[in-house]
């Protein structure tokens, strides 16, 4: 067993810093001179390009191309399945120490590298400096935990005696996986449901987002430094309708972990359930599918914190996570005060590129652009819009939607029901606390949630009665930390999974018993 520090989170970097501010815009003046390359598929170590490609491009300028991305198709999947296969008989026979020294290396080269993922997340996923700098440090977090859990799968389980026989019970890899992640999260999501199955001992085939497949390339080249054996990871780039289904329904692929829109996540869950001829198992599917959150303010709370909470949930990465507080609960006796400020410090705010730094950015590609401006359009026949409620003015380019807070919503609207990830918070008025409880459970999903509240009986209450996977009290919604707060939702928000968790690496492998009679 390797001598093991404990876990502890990769620091932030401290951007008030003249001079850690200066080295990032160095690593975007590095990252611009690799703009426009060629990215090829990664199967089974080696490089390939089909002749087919798209362009990934710059959500704040769309005409910067970031990268020309090879598109895979059915001969790849195919190819990529058989790597993967071929990569697990080596992989799964390594001990987790070794994987685990593995996963370490890969994090190294990542801290070493941690600018240029920023950099790379700036222009390809419009992230300002805040919000890429935690979304690196949490990829490096993840590979980081995930190493230390991998240790301590390996020891045979403790079970209860028995005299005369001799009884094991171990845990093994389950095989070939299907990794689905999203873009808005384009290293650390996609670190986090890769490398959870990859330390358990299983290999993958990676399918990122459309949206984000340079920073996956990236990604790929980090592991390919750090000198894993071919097939461990093997990735392929391109459209959902080009291989989506074939991914999924392929005989070979043992479990799918997906994050995303609940009707793909939902797609998925119905087609994994389907035995094809050939296959031998029953297909795991782990699903974390968004959320419509919600933050309840009562007349106890202290208002300067409510409202920078409800500031940083509702438009941190523009409003880009699943989760973001979308719905601001309010008691009618603080309502119309809480509205006020929260207008006021939303209006603060600054509309810009990226790379500039400002703290909203443009949405991540002209699909989600145009989803979030119909919102906008529906808030103006839902509710009374306070601010924003379109887009915002004064960019000859890029996918830029002002901040938008509307008031006077119906809890059952649409707006107050469905999930919007862009910048409009809907703002609900309570008679009460027990009605805001009310409201705020009254949703198909249950990821994030939050209380402002000075009232130690309600903070207690909401622990039992806020039906959520990860709750706040006192702080913004947002922002989960790797082995701090497993994170992952109930109802329609996705199969629980807890990413960051003690009991993640868990859904990856399988249980074996052996009881030998003396």
């Amino acid at each position: 067993m390797p001598t093991v520090i404990p876990f502890s989170p990769e620091p932030f970097t401290d951007l008030r810093d003249p001079h850690a501010r200066d080295a990032y815009r160095l690593a975007l003046d590095g990252v611009a001179e690799r703009l426009g390359r060629t990215w090829p598929l990664i199967i089974g170590g080696e490089r390939v390009e089909t002749g087919r490609t798209f362009d990934s491009v710059d959500p704040c300028a769309p005409s910067r191309v970031i990268g020309r991305v090879s598109m895979a198709g059915a001969a790849e999947v195919d190819r990529a399945f058989a790597a993967a296969e071929a990569g697990f008989a080596v992989w799964s026979s390594w001990p987790a120490a070794a994987r685990a020294r593995a996963l370490w290396r890969l994090a190294a080269i990542m801290r070493r590298r941690k600018l240029e993922f920023c950099a790379w997340e700036t222009v390809e996923a419009g992230k300002n400096y805040r919000e890429a700098d935690a979304d690196v440090a949490e990829a490096i977090d993840f590979v980081e935990y995930y190493a230390r859990g991998a240790l301590e799968l390996e020891p045979p389980r403790v079970t209860t005696p028995v005299p005369g026989e001799d009884n094991v019970t171990t845990l093994e890899p389950i095989g070939v996986g299907l990794v689905i992640p999203p873009w808005n999260f384009p290293l650390a999501i996609l670190v986090g449901t890769a490398m959870g199955p990859v330390a358990a001992g299983n290999t993958i085939v990676l399918k990122p987002s459309r949206v984000t497949p340079v920073i996956a390339g990236v990604f790929l080249e980090c592991i390919e430094e750090a000198g894993w054996p071919a097939g461990v990871v093997n990735l392929l780039t391109g459209t959902e309708e080009g291989m989506g289904d074939s991914l999924v329904d392929d005989v070979r692929t043992r479990f799918i972990n997906f994050t995303g829109s609940v009707g793909v996540g939902l797609r998925i869950l119905e087609r994994a359930a389907k035995v094809h001829p050939g296959q031998r198992h029953i297909k795991k599917a782990f699903m974390e599918l968004g959320g419509k959150d919600a933050m309840i303010v009562d007349e106890t709370a202290d208002l300067d914190v409510a409202v920078t909470a409800a500031v940083q949930g509702a438009f941190g990465y523009n409003g880009q996570k699943c989760s973001a507080m979308s719905r601001l609960i309010l008691v009618d006796e603080i309502h119309d005060e809480l509205v006020a400020a929260f207008v006021a410090a939303a209006e603060r705010l600054t509309v810009g590129p990226a790379v500039d730094d400002f703290d909203v950015t443009a949405l991540s590609s002209e699909k989600q652009y145009r989803s979030v401006l119909d919102y906008c359009a529906l808030a103006h026949e839902e509710g009374r819009v306070v601010l924003g409620g379109g887009k915002a003015e004064g960019f000859a380019e890029g996918y830029y939607v002002a901040p938008t807070i509307v008031v006077d919503v119906d809890p059952k609207a649409r707006l107050a029901q469905e999930e919007v990830f862009g910048p409009v918070v809907a703002v609900l008025r309570a008679r009460d606390f027990d009605h805001a409880l009310q409201i705020a459970n009254d949703t198909n999903f249950g990821l994030t949630g939050g209380l402002v509240s000075r009232s130690r009986e309600r903070l207690e209450r909401a622990r039992r009665e806020f039906k959520v996977g990860n709750l706040y009290l006192n702080r913004k919604i947002t922002g989960a930390i790797v082995g701090v707060q497993p994170f992952g939702g109930f109802k329609l928000s996705g199969s629980n999974s807890k990413a960051g968790g003690p009991d993640y690496l868990r859904l990856f492998v399988e249980a074996r018993t052996v009881t030998e009679r003396f």
